[in-house]
């Protein structure tokens, strides 16, 4: 078996299913880019991850329950980004997580 780079393999073009992972994990990382942008400095740090499901419902990873809670008084304002970004938001549930 020869070793592949891990550069090289995510580089592979196949469209193959780690194509689709990583395209997955970078459409996952503008999402939370672009909710951070729309939050106020202090709560933008601790949104760790964001998903949309396919049935609309925008998924958020924070750093604490305390966050949690800001975030969710933010879910309005969250799902308007979204949309804004052409994504069909219609929900907004929170999680806690941490950081790796």
């Amino acid at each position: 078996m020869t070793i592949v780079k891990l550069g090289n393999l995510l580089r592979s073009g196949t469209g193959d299913r780690l194509d689709k992972l990583v395209e997955r994990s970078r459409n996952m990382g503008s999402l939370a880019q672009i909710l951070r942008d729309s939050l106020p400095p202090d709560a933008a740090q601790h949104l760790l991850a964001a998903n949309l499901r396919e049935q609309g419902e925008l998924v958020l990873v924070c750093s604490s329950s305390s966050w949690a809670a800001r975030l969710r008084f933010e879910s309005e304002g969250l799902l308007k980004a979204a949309r804004r970004a052409g994504l069909n938001a219609e929900t907004c549930s929170v999680k806690v997580g941490r950081a790796t």
